[in-house]
């Protein structure tokens, strides 16, 4: 995991950046609790900075958490390039912190808890990227609880 930093002060963005959409999660102002955001349809890179840069300051965004791509054994992917590259295009034009967050699982998560919910492969599809984002969020804030709790 990439937990190595300290916790944050303010809300976080955590998007789980796919190439035709990205799904996105925003944490409650203390950090406790990760709320799924309306799926952002990817056009541009310009579009989809500015979109990002939007939510950030509409919710008072100080971190945007990146889920990171990786192999099942822990080696990056070239979707683990292709978030690096992305991330610091974002971090230079929006001047937010970026972070990233081993992302391994968080789609299967969400595509099972959608599947036991019973709702139709066609919202699936479309709840999924959320749903993703949201977890890994829940998963980020939940390691950074355990840090805290370890240090007292």
């Amino acid at each position: 995991m990439f937990h190595n930093q300290s916790p944050v002060n303010g809300r976080i963005l955590a998007l789980d950046l796919g190439k035709k959409r990205i799904g996105m999660a925003v944490s409650d102002p203390l950090g406790l609790t990760a709320q799924g955001l309306p799926t952002l349809q990817r056009t541009t890179l310009r579009a989809d900075a500015s979109a990002i840069d939007k939510i950030c300051a509409e919710r008072d965004v100080t971190l945007i958490l990146f889920g990171l791509p990786l192999h099942m054994d822990g080696r990056e992917s070239r979707q683990s390039q292709y978030t690096r590259e992305f991330a610091q295009y974002l971090s230079e034009r929006i001047g937010r912190q970026v972070q990233f967050w081993d992302e391994r699982m968080t789609s299967i998560e969400a595509e099972r808890v959608l599947k036991e919910s019973g709702i139709s492969i066609e919202k699936r599809a479309k709840a999924v990227d959320k749903l993703a984002a949201q977890i890994l969020l829940e998963s980020y804030l939940a390691a950074q609880t355990n840090v805290s709790l370890d240090q007292e």
